[in-house]
């Protein structure tokens, strides 16, 4: 797929001069690095770097045009490469490169979900319903993107617009059909799921993350409700079993399919049963039931379903074949994930990484009659430090033993980020609290400690297999880690 300049700046709304309409651009990008002939190059302010930078490199790498909104040393550009000013590139790049990949969202029915927690999880259910069906289908999120068995790596839980346009193009033209993906309130700030039409677009919660870059929770709900603005979809799909959901769901302008546990919803769940595998319920939709027997633990993963649900049956799928899709879901990588069970000692690795997340998890192994919970957990680096304490309270408030280490330090000092996660769960005035800083050392030790009946809980870094330390990632998968130790475990005396 290709578009004209011409063609790119009439959507945009940019004068151009008549003898440049013709240029051919065949893919749009940020990176100058990545430039290649007949790209269009954009020029981003961003936080570490100003694409205007690097315009010069851009133009000796093959750019057709130039896409800025500061003034461009007509140095660096040379006469034969057009330069187009807009207020702001990163908007205006979202559309160019949906124009140069030929519209794809046009040929794809693509879903979005957004919130604090959960996220994954519900794109998961989706992809996992789609190939109970054999529909061709990707996802694009946390764990990356996948179309038709292909892995790609991401860098980001939602791609740059230019590199998620690309990407939507390539999977339109590999014959998928449906798209599962997440939103992050950062892509949303950032104007990253721009110039996309959905066809359903999903809600599921909002606690306390990312204040070191929203700011307030007002702002970061700000942000997550830019999804839910007039034309982004067709309709929406909200758990209202929170006070975010229901702000979401009185605000928007789009047609709201509610879900939650009362029957006054549009789609709700009755008859719930948990157990150490998963749980049980009925789901209702109208006036159509549907048993689910879902194999993720927790009444979170409840709530997870019925938005995903809600938001298949926008997408053409009917009530039974959700039902029948979520029940031959594969463990999501470190999503409430059992990691092994040893002498009667369960371990599992989950992301929680916010209070509530970490409420919600504690929340779902007391339900599940274990002698005693071990919790391990740190708080990452260069980060919503506001939430740290938090976090220790939440864990020590729901655990018998917490075990706080570290997590991604990134730039800071382990030991004062570990203090302050510390003092939150001395605060809960409950349970035993302990600090072990290496983390390897800590899942170990929390494994050793724990006697037959107990659950140990590794939260925090879920699936990552680097940890972060003073700008190194080191190998460091916490599902490995402590399979080792529960090995070790059973082969001792």
């Amino acid at each position: 797929m290709a578009a004209t300049l011409g063609e790119i700046a009439d959507t945009l709304g940019i004068p151009i001069d008549p003898a440049e309409r013709s240029l051919v651009v065949t893919d749009v990008t940020h990176d100058s690095r990545a430039v290649v002939e007949g790209s269009l190059f954009v020029a981003i302010t961003g936080a570490r770097h100003d694409g205007h930078a690097f315009v010069a490199a851009a133009v000796s790498g093959g750019a057709t045009a130039i896409l800025a909104e500061h003034p461009i040393d007509p140095a660096a550009v040379g006469a034969a490469v057009p330069v187009l000013m807009v207020s702001e590139t990163r908007p205006a790049m979202a559309v160019a490169a949906r124009e140069a990949h030929g519209r794809p969202d046009d040929g794809l029915s693509i879903i979005g979900v957004t919130g604090t927690n959960g996220k994954t999880t519900v794109t998961h259910m989706c992809e996992a319903v789609w190939e109970s069906i054999a529909r061709p289908h990707g996802i694009v999120g946390t764990l990356g993107s996948r179309f038709d068995g292909t892995p790609i790596p991401l860098s980001r839980t939602t791609p740059e617009s230019s590199d998620l346009q690309r990407l939507l193009a390539t999977m339109r033209d590999a014959g998928v059909e449906s798209v599962a993906m997440e939103v992050s309130s950062h892509a949303l700030a950032l104007h990253r799921a721009d110039a996309i039409h959905f066809r359903a677009v999903g809600f599921t919660n909002l606690t306390q993350d990312h204040l070191d870059f929203h700011g307030s929770m007002a702002a970061y709900l700000g942000a997550k409700k830019e999804l839910f603005a007039q034309g982004r979809a067709d309709a929406a799909v909200v758990n209202v079993a929170n006070a975010a959901g229901r702000d979401v769901a009185g605000t928007t302008p789009m047609r709201v399919m509610t879900v939650g546990w009362t029957n006054d919803l549009d789609v709700y769940a009755s008859g719930m049963a948990l157990t150490r595998t998963g749980s049980v319920f009925t789901i209702t939709h109208r006036s159509e039931e549907a048993s689910v027997s879902l194999p993720l633990l927790g009444s979170f993963n409840v709530e997870n379903a019925l938005v995903a649900v809600g938001l298949l049956l926008c997408d053409g799928i009917d009530l039974e074949h959700a039902a029948a899709g979520l029940a031959g879901m594969r463990p999501i990588p470190g999503r409430m994930e059992v990691v092994g069970h040893e002498r009667d000692v369960t371990v599992v690795v989950d992301y929680a990484h916010t209070p509530d997340a970490i409420d919600s998890v504690l929340g779902t192994v007391a339900e599940m009659a274990f002698a005693r919970t071990i919790v391990v957990l740190g708080a990452g680096g260069d980060r919503d430090h506001t939430k740290r304490a938090a976090m220790g309270s939440a864990a020590a408030r729901g655990a018998d033993i917490t075990i706080v280490t570290t997590d991604n330090p990134r730039s800071e000092d382990p030991v004062a980020i570990a203090r302050v996660v510390q003092e939150g769960a001395l605060a809960a005035r409950a349970g035993d609290v302990r600090v072990v800083i290496d983390r390897r050392e800590a899942i170990d030790a929390a494994i050793g400690t724990a006697s037959a009946g107990d659950v140990v809980l590794v939260l925090g870094r879920g699936h990552e297999p680097d940890q972060e330390i003073a700008g190194l990632m080191h190998p460091f998968d916490d599902r490995a880690v402590a399979r080792a130790a529960l090995a070790d475990l059973g082969s001792g005396p």
